[in-house]
């Protein structure tokens, strides 16, 4: 077993209520998630609430796509808390952290965080190909993605 962080961070020219209605409601994740293009076919079930605390999404579509399902579990408007759980290709749950941190100068600073713990096939290929290797690309992806969004 071993313990994981990947952290990105970018300043977005809007304000953290604006930002936060892109992140605390998942419908509004397909203008900006990072693998919104990996499958044209995903098929998405969105269950609990709107938005906030409760708000459930889950997924399903092709070999790299996978399937999983994220909940919201905290919601304030500084920080945003989803619980994360792929069951293909491989089995895992993390945390997901979106922290909104508006600077003096105006423009928001998000950092997005996920956290968790790599078990068998995993944590051997974390000896190997770090988890910040693996998916930090595609929070930098994501996060430009969402600074246009919130900007537009």
């Amino acid at each position: 077993m071993a313990d994981f962080e990947v952290v990105r961070r970018i300043v977005i020219s809007a304000p953290p209520a604006r930002i936060h209605a892109l992140i605390d409601n998942f419908r509004e994740w397909t203008k900006w998630s990072p693998w919104e293009d990996v499958d044209p076919q995903l098929q998405r079930t969105y269950s609990g609430a709107e938005s906030g605390v409760g708000a459930h999404y889950a997924w399903s579509g092709n070999r790299k796509a996978g399937a999983g399902s994220m909940e919201l579990v905290s919601d304030d408007e500084r920080e945003i808390g989803v619980r994360l759980e792929f069951l293909k290709p491989f089995k895992a749950a993390n945390d997901v952290v979106f922290e909104l941190n508006p600077t003096e100068s105006g423009p928001t600073e998000v950092v997005w965080r996920m956290s968790g713990q790599q078990h068998g096939l995993m944590a051997l290929l974390g000896k190997v190909i770090s988890m910040d290797r693996l998916v930090g690309k595609d929070f930098e992806k994501g996060l430009t993605r969402l600074k246009a969004a919130a900007e537009a």
